[in-house]
């Protein structure tokens, strides 16, 4: 095998795959990302076995087609402190040869054909949804996860599609993160009663190597496993395997309740005020509510206290519920500073529903106890 390739682009293009290479693996050769040069065109590919990548390569000269595997730590240093703007790829007997117009490098390499095939985008049925729209389901659920639960189903995040719209959501049974948005079904592509819950770990990746200007991804749903598609590349991830808790029973549906406007930004300068003096072992904030006024309280005893007010448009009945300042914090930065948001609460003793005023996102968190 033999190119020559614009180093940018080159750089642009592993660093992407080897986002999905693991540092450390039984396999070694799963260390390394392949690069695959053939008629469909240049192509690198990395994988752990549970998420994989494969991205495509531009403006690369071929001179010969063939494979190599490229060890990740020493190949990103060489196209990131390399000053050339093209590079020539050999294969070789003895290893891989990468040459610039003032430089060399001689580099060992695996064989080829000991890297794992990652799978490619061949579905008929999926899901078309706009990129910028994937990222923020993504960023806006994936935080409220729990990737330590015996219960592997809320190491990821459950994704639903039907005709017309994708719901995901993300909990640890403590807090719940749902978004819902536009997505367009190609082939009649649905997820059914199926239950598709896509690692938490993967969904991060996707989020990293998606980009706005992608314009669009391709969701297809199977059985095991959930492929994307974005113009640059496709991404594969094993599903995570259990039963997703029954999302839509955890959203109260309550006729007393007390809807509360609130703007992202002051609510958020306010909480990390009150957080200060907190700590792993006292983390709940007192939600005062009051005509005309929110007041924070927080203490701990060999810390002190905090007390913080912010002036809100509330006219209804005393309430205080106890919150954990570090769930309600995770909901707020995925914000914009200017969002509006709605506060659903009834009483000390049921759960906080936190509504984007903007869009279809909505938030649950479970109260504390008084007497923590």
């Amino acid at each position: 095998m033999k190119i020559r390739c614009n180093r940018e682009k080159l750089l642009s293009s592993f660093q992407t795959a080897a986002l999905f290479a693991p540092a450390r693996s039984p396999k070694e050769i799963l260390q390394n990302v392949k690069l695959d040069v053939d008629a469909a065109g240049v192509t690198f590919s990395a994988t752990d076995m549970e998420v994989g990548v494969r991205v495509a390569v531009e403006g690369v000269e071929v001179e010969t087609p063939g494979s190599i595997v490229l060890p990740v730590g020493h190949v990103g240093a060489l196209l990131r402190e390399n000053s050339d703007e093209f590079l020539a790829i050999e294969s070789t007997s003895r290893g891989t040869i990468v040459r610039g117009e003032r430089s060399e490098f001689k580099l060992p390499s695996n064989d080829p054909e000991e890297f794992p095939e990652v799978a490619k985008f061949t579905e008929e049925k999926y899901h078309v949804i706009a990129a910028p729209l994937f990222r923020q389901i993504i960023s806006r659920t994936e935080f409220a996860t729990d990737l330590e639960s015996s219960r592997y189903a809320l190491g990821g995040v459950l994704v639903e599609l039907d005709e017309n719209k994708i719901i995901a959501v993300g909990t640890d049974g403590r807090r719940l993160s749902r978004m819902e948005g536009p997505a367009s079904s190609v082939g009649g592509h649905k997820t059914g009663d199926t239950m598709t819950i896509i690692r938490t770990q993967s969904m991060r990746l996707f989020n990293r190597s998606v980009q706005d200007s992608d314009g669009e991804v391709h969701l297809a749903a199977r059985g095991n496993d959930v492929l994307l598609r974005t113009p640059r590349a496709t991404f594969y991830s094993r599903l995570v395997e259990g039963r997703f808790p029954r999302w839509r029973d955890v959203f109260p549906n309550r006729r007393d309740m007390q809807r509360i406007p609130l703007t992202v930004g002051p609510l958020h300068a306010c909480l990390r005020q009150a957080a200060v003096v907190t700590n792993n072992d006292s983390r709940g904030i007192d939600f005062s509510f009051q005509p005309g006024t929110l007041t924070l309280l927080s203490s701990t005893a060999d810390i002190g206290q905090a007390q913080v007010e912010l002036p809100i448009a509330y006219d209804g009945p005393p309430i205080v519920v106890t919150l954990d300042h570090r769930f309600v914090s995770d909901f707020l930065k995925v914000l914009s500073p200017e969002t509006n948001i709605t506060l659903e609460i009834e009483n000390s003793e049921t759960a906080a529903v936190f509504l984007a005023d903007d869009d279809r996102y909505g938030y649950v968190v479970m109260p504390l106890s008084r007497d923590r």
